[in-house]
């Protein structure tokens, strides 16, 4: 495609920026009033995503030159935040918003054909485990099955993890993702999980499919793009974007702690829980933590976010605290929900209780790999001056 052809996909992108806008609020109350229904069908349907599209979910990190808004980090996670108060597995999917920094990867004749009907593009992938993929004429003949595709009905794109013997399969910890329309592409409906059902993430099955070179990049490789947005830390953004859902959790979590404080009348007939010294303290513990979390992560994001539009190179110290405070606030997040449940009595162990959706969907947040234990293993090593464990920074 030649340059002149993608300034046009541009100027058609550009024109769509602010076609039939959906304010968030309003899709976030239909969210809250479905959410059983994504449980349900295991996964969010396509008109939910079509709404978070109208509501620019798909765009955010979608390039400005297609048509994109590029948000800010901060930005974009506050979004997810509060789609995570009305559901988890909704914001999850609607997490992956994000991913398009990974296709800013792609040569920019290739990003210019995914976004040649609009920037409001859904990527999704299983990525691993990585599969080997033969080398064939100008690209790779791609075979094998994908785990953990969430939100991979709802996608537009699919992209799988491949590698091969050589330099030219990827690097270390950042595999090279082949992207597929959706039809190249079989989704094995296996997802049976105790939370954050309604995600979606499933298997996905390659079948002799060939890619060209041109559709395939390196998770975390050099952007082709010349924006912001893009020399913010990719594998430390996917890691926040899914750490920030288990903030909203917590903050439905608190809610529903004080709803029940006042009015409720206690099955032994004792003093409503507003009136108990206990209840009150604990509550109260709960949401300084909560608040102080997320004081960490937000201002570690904008501190980084405003040093790169200073035009500063991201540091490998900025991009470890990045890692940290997503870790910190997947694990805060969980504790709170946790906390709110021991509150929340007898009364919390019903299935219909709302705390049950809250501690099932917080405890998955925490067991994702980008959050995982050894990231303070990681963060230790960077403030000690020693190299941290591989594929950290």
């Amino acid at each position: 495609m030649s340059d002149t052809a993608i300034d046009t996909v541009a100027a058609v992108a550009e024109a769509s920026r602010d076609a039939a806008r959906l304010p968030l609020a309003d899709v976030i109350v239909e969210i809250a009033a479905r959410r059983e229904e994504f449980d349900r069908l295991s996964h969010v349907p396509r008109d939910v995503i079509a709404k978070l599209k109208r509501a620019g979910v798909y765009r955010a990190a979608t390039p400005k030159r297609f048509g994109g808004d590029a948000l800010a980090p901060t930005a974009f996670l506050d979004m997810i935040e509060r789609i995570a108060v009305a559901d988890g597995s909704a914001a999850w999917v609607a997490s992956f918003g994000s991913a398009n920094v990974y296709l800013a990867a792609l040569p920019l004749a290739t990003q210019a054909q995914i976004y040649a009907d609009g920037p409001d593009q859904v990527f999704a992938g299983g990525l691993f485990p990585v599969q080997a993929a033969q080398p064939a004429d100008g690209g790779w003949r791609v075979n094998g099955t994908w785990k953990f595709a969430s939100g991979c009905k709802g996608a537009d794109w699919l992209g799988v993890g491949i590698g091969a013997a050589g330099p030219s399969a990827g690097v270390p910890g950042k595999p090279r993702t082949a992207v597929f329309r959706p039809h190249q592409v079989e989704i094995v409906e296996n997802w049976d999980v105790v939370g954050m059902q309604g995600t979606g993430s499933h298997d996905l099955r390659v079948t002799d499919q060939f890619v060209t070179d041109d559709w395939t990049f390196v998770r975390g490789g050099e952007p082709c793009v010349d924006e912001p947005l893009y020399r913010y830390p990719t594998i430390a953004y996917a890691a926040q974007v899914l750490a920030v859902v288990n903030l909203g959790l917590a903050r439905a979590a608190l809610d529903v702690a004080n709803q029940m404080a006042g009015g409720r009348k206690t099955t032994t007939g004792a003093p409503q829980l507003a009136d108990r010294a206990y209840y009150r303290i604990e509550l109260a513990k709960a949401e300084a933590q909560l608040r102080s979390a997320r004081a960490f992560f937000y201002d570690t994001t904008d501190d980084v976010w405003q040093s790169i539009l200073a035009g500063n190179p991201v540091t490998p110290e900025q991009t470890s605290l990045l890692r940290l405070a997503a870790t910190q606030i997947a694990r805060e997040g969980a504790d709170v929900v946790q906390r709110a449940y021991r509150l929340g009595g007898t009364m919390a162990i019903y299935r219909s209780h709302p705390l049950q959706r809250l501690v099932r969907d917080a405890m998955v947040v925490t067991q994702h790999a980008f959050l995982g234990e050894g990231n303070f293993d990681g963060a230790g090593a960077v403030f000690v001056g020693v190299p941290p464990i591989p594929g950290y920074l």
